[in-house]
């Protein structure tokens, strides 16, 4: 099989790959994010996998995937904001915050309404500071946080900054079901906004259901599920399925000659006289309108629209009038040889 390279979009299940037996699955047969990368390396034959962002094992919808020669832009497409669909459940605290976990508490719900509810999700809308979850794949002391937690070690996790740019109330059912929309950065859990919108209405919270709905530019309406990528597979035709590897980088568009590419490539600094940043049509707040800045990413691309790598503005020309330029993750040469 030829290798593959772009970005492959998963719909992640919430339940066993396998046929589970009835009743609700434990964690130990949930999917994790891992378990999906294995699955798509299977049929693919395709070593080189990476994800933009993990996906818990309880949870559902969009996970993104780089393949080949996309491996080397998955630092770029991290930083994306997600969007979920999302249920707290009231009345009952685990120690992973979410439904699989342990119950540590089960204090009773004290008579809430949608107005309660909605006065207590106003703390959380914008930039906070939340502690993650000790049951996380985060690293301390290089392991990772659920490692230690799993062996009964003390784990102090401080907390971070991140931002929930949406929180939108889709239904109350009293007295223990709050169904939400949420539009957050990456490094936000909203395993940890349901814990801690549970302790802000006097009681309890876990996160009974995820969904993943969108990452960046991507939503899930366009991801395949686990059986068409197995059908796509067999059939030779997994390469469809696949986007091209700078799709949906949000980054301003720099175009570049001939001579430019070039010198880029042999790892040489490139003056460009002056040119505006062009933004992604993908993704219309891609860039400014007032011009290069220092330290800037930009994606290049040939006078013909072929990606080319990721470049680094350094700084201002002597006259003011045009952008030092460094390429930081270059593909180019890696592209040409697989047209």
């Amino acid at each position: 099989m030829t290798d593959l390279h772009g970005i492959l979009l998963v719909d992640k299940p919430g339940r066993p790959i396998s046929q589970a037996p009835a009743g609700e699955p434990d964690s130990a047969e949930l999917p994790t994010s891992h378990d999906i990368v294995q699955f798509v390396r299977r049929w693919s034959r395709q070593k080189r996998i990476g994800h933009t962002g993990t996906l818990d094992p309880m949870a559902s919808g969009l996970l993104v995937l780089c393949l080949g020669v996309a491996t080397r832009l998955v630092e770029y497409y991290q930083g994306h904001d997600k969007t979920y669909e999302a249920r707290v459940t009231l009345g009952r605290a685990t120690d992973t915050y979410d439904a699989v976990g342990r119950t540590v508490a089960q204090p009773p719900v004290p008579p809430l309404t949608d107005a309660d509810v909605e006065a207590a999700l106003a703390a959380f809308r914008g930039r906070i500071a939340q502690r993650p979850p000790v049951y996380s794949a985060l690293k301390q002391g290089g392991e990772s946080l659920h490692r230690k937690a799993r062996r009964g070690e003390a784990v102090n996790v401080a907390p971070r900054e991140v931002s929930f740019h949406e929180i939108e109330l889709l239904s109350f059912t009293s007295p223990a079901n709050i169904s939400l929309r949420i539009r957050c950065s990456a490094g936000a859990y909203v395993r940890s906004l349901a814990y801690d919108l549970g302790q802000a209405l006097g009681t309890a919270g876990h996160l009974s259901y995820l969904r993943r709905l969108e990452a960046g530019p991507f939503p899930v309406a366009d991801a395949s599920g686990l059986p068409a990528i197995e059908s796509a597979a067999a059939a030779g035709g997994l390469s469809k399925l696949l986007l091209a590897p700078d799709a949906g980088l949000g980054l301003p568009r720099l175009t570049l000659g001939e001579e430019e590419q070039k010198r880029l490539g042999y790892g040489q600094k490139v003056y460009l006289s002056s040119t505006l940043p062009v933004q992604d049509a993908r993704l219309p707040n891609s860039c400014s309108s007032d011009g290069w800045r220092p330290n800037e990413l930009a994606a290049a691309y040939d006078r013909r629209g072929r990606f080319l790598g990721i470049a680094r503005s350094q700084a201002a020309g002597g006259n003011g009038d045009g952008t030092l330029w460094k390429a930081e993750k270059w593909l180019a040469q890696q592209l040409e040889s697989l047209s």
